[in-house]
């Protein structure tokens, strides 16, 4: 397991979205790059100014995507990332498969509700990931998973209007423009879809300067047909 950072982003911003609490161009002001929360500050990596929640995504703000999480209550961050599979172990027909972290909402204090919603104090593996991103690429439908043959396909899950996950696919492929931090997960001839992530490793209890480094992508846009999901330890 490994926190995912900004891979998780594009759930929370999915979640107001449903909650009807944001457009796609409804703008957020990130400025001056930097958010104080009680007695801690977090902060982007580029200050960026106004943007839309479009661009939050694109351009991954983690003040951005904090104020939209913080807009809604910390139990329906919780119901949409638990819908989505994560804090439970995914059920593939292997051994072995484990839950990762997901804390109850009502332990949240408000920064965790920051820091979570951009995939810090949250735990997950690359599977869950994986298959979580499936809602993005079938209109909001999560994909059954195994690693084993079955005689028939198990139904898919409702999980976010089709709507919703119409709007998550065109802010994951801006995600993939000149505009996002993924421009090198374009393949020519094929239009791609996808969010980077960086976290910081925990050792014994504490964060450490060692990366861990994460994209999640789709493809094609049009009619997806594969989800990619890769992780790259320091």
């Amino acid at each position: 397991t490994f926190e995912p950072g900004s891979t998780m982003k594009p759930f929370s911003v999915a979640a107001a979205l449903e909650a009807g609490k944001v457009r796609p161009d409804t703008r957020i002001q990130t400025a001056p790059g930097k958010l104080t929360i009680g007695d801690r500050t977090i902060g982007d990596a580029h200050p960026h100014g106004l943007l839309t929640v479009e661009e939050v995504v694109a351009k991954s703000s983690n003040v951005g995507t904090a104020k939209i999480a913080l807009d809604l209550p910390a139990q329906t961050l919780w119901e949409t990332y638990t819908s989505l599979g994560f804090g439970q172990a995914p059920r593939m027909g292997f051994p072995g498969a484990v839950a990762g972290r997901l804390r109850p909402a009502k332990t949240w204090r408000p920064i965790e509700q920051a820091t979570i919603s951009y995939g810090h104090g949250v735990s997950v593996t690359l599977v869950q990931l994986a298959r979580a991103y499936t809602v993005f690429a079938n209109d909001g439908q999560l994909a059954p998973l195994s690693l084993i043959r079955l005689d028939s396909t198990p139904p898919m899950v409702q999980v976010l209007s089709p709507q919703t996950a119409r709007a998550m696919r065109k802010m994951l492929e801006m995600g993939v423009s000149d505009e996002g931090t993924a421009p090198l997960a374009r393949i020519a001839g094929y239009r791609v879809a996808g969010k980077t992530g960086t976290a910081y490793k925990i050792k014994n209890g504490q964060y450490v300067k060692d990366y861990v480094a994460s994209f999640v992508g789709f493809a094609p846009v049009s009619d997806p047909r594969g989800v990619v999901a890769g992780m790259i330890a320091e």
